[in-house]
């Protein structure tokens, strides 16, 4: 009786945290958004200055900042390299949220940028989500933890315990 309700624990235990996931990676793609607008209006008055004096070559205009003789300008080299690279990572990130479903999950799970990762984590707010998407989410995780529980159990059992003999005469 004790290992059908740790069952149904575990159960809902998978079920809970599966219907977290899409929700997380929505937060997380909201985020990357957010941020790469906000880097591209950063940039933006840059790249005025890139398209009026080197054609558009933002690479040009760093090493034009770095070759100045004022120690302000060749400071403003180093933040606008900054800026210009994340500004790349956030659009790399972005493309990488536009793709199908699986491919988002195991972006977030495997692949997504830490720091943006963890700032979405602090910034999450749990919720139940009842959406189909959600809700197979839900129930794989639910069934897969409920699996793997039992498989381990049953192992355990095994190690401890040995094989249970089969009669031959049954």
């Amino acid at each position: 009786m004790l290992r059908s309700y740790l069952r149904l624990v575990l159960f809902g235990l998978g079920l809970l945290i599966g219907v977290q996931w899409p929700g997380f990676i929505e937060a997380y793609a909201l985020r990357v958004d957010a941020h790469r607008q906000e880097a591209e209006l950063g940039l933006q008055g840059f790249r005025d200055t890139a398209e009026k004096f080197f054609q558009g070559d933002l690479e040009r205009l760093i090493a034009h900042y770095r070759g100045s003789d004022d120690a302000v300008i060749r400071s403003d080299a180093r933040s606008l390299e900054h800026l210009v690279q994340r500004v790349e990572l956030l659009e790399r990130e972005w493309q990488a949220m536009s793709g199908p479903w699986y491919a988002r999950a195991w972006h977030v799970a495997f692949a997504a940028d830490p720091q943006l990762r963890a700032e979405t984590y602090t910034g999450y707010r749990y919720q139940v989500l009842l959406t189909p998407e959600a809700i197979a989410w839900g129930l794989g995780a639910a069934l897969l933890l409920a699996w793997l529980a039992e498989l381990l159990l049953l192992s355990l059992r095994r190690m401890l315990v040995g094989r249970p003999r089969v009669s031959r005469f049954s």
